[in-house]
């Protein structure tokens, strides 16, 4: 490794420390300094940013450390008996094993990574991608307390989330089939990698866990900084009054889900506050365009997959889930949902 790269890492492990202490001893008078030095508008998105980049942690870790454990013990051979060849039936079977994947937009993305790489197809990595941030019993049960009198809501997101990930991994069947949508990292574990005696497993895991880790929490602050100004300056009252038409109102809370990228464990309780305000299907959309892009993930993929792939899947999602919502309002509106 280079010395511009052991300077570039160094300073960024002394950045995730001094972020980490900050948040477990923020209010100590040696950071009080802070207070001083950030005022208005800039201590707000930093106090914003901790909060998202503390959220994340968690889940990033466990999916870097989940990416490797699947290297080292889940061979090619394995995925090719559980995974369907037949495209629909491979996407299904995905779908389920997302469902008890209780892993977030972020972490899961170094996850799919992974299993495309071992051999899973595109079209069902994709699938995982899609909808293991949504359908996990965490995310359903944080929908289920902002929403417990609208079963509509917490019951037609895991069904939107099905029929999105269902549709978005079909299309890129269609267009990517055989093809390569990875791009090639230096921490990629080359062949030789799987000649190692089983006591070394542990170390191979543990470091690469850390150098997976490193790379996509640069993509990561990079897009929490965004996301935290955005949710500074952006004008939600403005938003409110033009969100009650149904077409632009399912697209503002579409944009509003990707610019404000909050967890998916989390962001029922923000789309609650806009009963009442904006059509159901409209907050559909937020719960369920968010967790698939934001602009937090959207860096974090340019980080693992080519980006032409990126962009056709941030057009894809974008369409599926706005015609997918829109038909939904047509239906709430006929009374037959």
């Amino acid at each position: 490794m280079s010395v511009i790269s052991n300077v570039r890492n160094l300073l960024f492990t002394i950045l995730l420390f001094l972020m980490m202490s900050l948040f477990l001893f923020g209010d100590h008078e040696g950071f009080s300094f802070l207070e001083n030095l950030l005022q208005g508008e800039l201590k707000a998105i930093f106090i914003i940013f901790i909060g998202i980049f503390m959220e994340a942690i968690p889940f990033l870790l466990i999916g870097v450390i989940f990416s490797s454990i699947i290297h080292e013990f889940i061979t090619e051979d394995y995925i090719k008996r559980w995974i369907p060849k037949q495209p629909v039936l491979a996407v299904v079977a995905a779908i389920l094993i997302a469902a008890i994947t209780p892993v977030c937009e972020c972490a899961i993305i170094p996850v799919v990574r992974r299993l495309i790489q071992k051999g899973v197809p595109i079209h069902a990595g994709i699938a995982i991608l899609t909808a293991a941030p949504i359908l996990n019993f965490v995310v359903f049960g944080s929908t289920f307390y902002a929403f417990q009198s609208e079963p509509g809501m917490y019951l037609g997101r895991m069904v939107l989330c099905i029929a999105a990930s269902l549709t978005v991994s079909l299309i890129i069947y269609v267009f990517f089939q055989g093809g390569s949508i990875l791009r090639k990292l230096k921490n990629d574990f080359s062949a030789s990698d799987h000649h190692h005696h089983n006591h070394s497993r542990f170390n191979h895991i543990m470091n690469h866990s850390i150098d997976e880790f490193f790379l996509v929490c640069k993509y990561f602050i990079i897009g929490g900084l965004l996301a935290s100004a955005a949710q500074v300056y952006l004008d939600r009252s403005s938003l409110i009054e033009t969100s009650s038409d149904p077409v632009i109102g399912t697209a503002l809370m579409m944009g509003l889900a990707y610019l404000l990228s909050l967890c998916s464990e989390a962001d029922a309780f923000v789309a609650a506050a806009f009963q009442h305000v904006v059509p159901q299907h409209s907050i559909l959309a937020f719960l369920v365009f968010g967790p698939m892009l934001d602009l937090k993930n959207t860096l974090v993929m340019l980080a693992s997959f080519k980006t032409k792939f990126v962009l056709f899947f941030i057009f894809i999602v974008t369409v599926v889930v706005f015609l997918l919502c829109m038909l939904t309002g047509v239906f709430l509106k006929e009374g037959l949902v």
